[in-house]
């Protein structure tokens, strides 16, 4: 693994000297933009639209647009200056439990390695964390920008979870057309209660894959084969009205997946 950034753990006076390492890496099939005629990638370039001139990096700024065509300059030494000073540490501010932060707070994760000299530290982070079942929560800078996060146990790694800070979470109320609560057939509640206990599995990562990627792959590699793309038929939908018929068929669905899932299971 790459390591993408190096600095320590501290938490009280303790430090604790850790590398990190991305621990996503995407999948997603990437095409390259082609000239039509003539099959060639095409380029970009920096260009001012009003000097019509090509422009170099080294005549590049950063400008904050604070209102329509005014900008606030800023050079690099300026936002340096007014970087954190601990911008090498991942400073735990606090212990809670894991299930007060909601998922829609989670960003990228990345794991945590010990540093040089690192292990026993590191180690005692990790067994004192699984003993209390607690997340730290941290602050961090990477890559000249300063998040949130929390420090957790993973299959017996440390790993780090970059979050959003609240002001960066929409509020939901904003949502248009959200229906509020609303009284609700009490058959059409236990029939839906029902069907999601029938669906109730346990989490298993492997049995998910991208449909749609792997698709794209075989095309690609049809085509690079000279081999005609033939377009799947689709599969026509089950046209059911009322909500009631829809979980009673749904219902039987699942009581038959259940049965060979249980089936497969002996």
């Amino acid at each position: 693994m790459h390591t993408v950034w190096k600095g320590s753990i501290s938490f009280g006076l303790v430090h604790i000297p850790v590398k990190m390492f991305s621990a996503i890496k995407e999948k997603s099939i990437q095409f390259r933009l082609l000239h039509k005629k003539c099959k060639t990638p095409v380029q970009y370039t920096r260009t001012c639209p009003s000097c019509e001139e090509k422009v170099s990096w080294e005549e590049i700024v950063k400008g904050y647009e604070y209102s329509e065509g005014r900008y606030v300059l800023m050079e690099k030494e300026e936002l340096e200056s007014i970087m954190p000073e601990n911008r090498k540490a991942i400073e735990i501010l606090d212990f809670v439990d894991l299930k007060e932060i909601d998922p829609i707070y989670f960003d990228r994760t990345y794991y945590l390695g010990p540093g040089d000299h690192g292990d026993r530290p590191y180690a005692l982070l990790r067994e004192a964390m699984e003993a209390t079942g607690k997340i730290g929560v941290a602050q961090v800078t990477i890559r000249s920008k300063q998040t949130l996060a929390v420090v957790r146990v993973y299959d017996n790694t440390l790993v780090l979870e970059t979050i959003f800070y609240p002001d960066e979470v929409r509020d939901a109320g904003q949502v248009p057309d959200v229906p509020a609560q609303t009284e609700l057939p009490k058959k059409e509640v236990e029939m839906a209660e029902q069907l999601i206990e029938n669906l109730t599995t346990s989490f298993d990562p492997e049995k998910y894959q991208d449909d749609y990627r792997i698709a794209v792959e075989k095309a690609i590699e049809k085509k690079a084969a000279g081999e005609e793309i033939v377009e799947a038929p689709e599969a026509e939908p089950e046209k059911i009205v009322d909500l009631m018929d829809a979980l009673k068929a749904s219902l039987e669905q699942s009581k038959a997946k259940t049965g060979r899932r249980k089936k497969a299971a002996k």
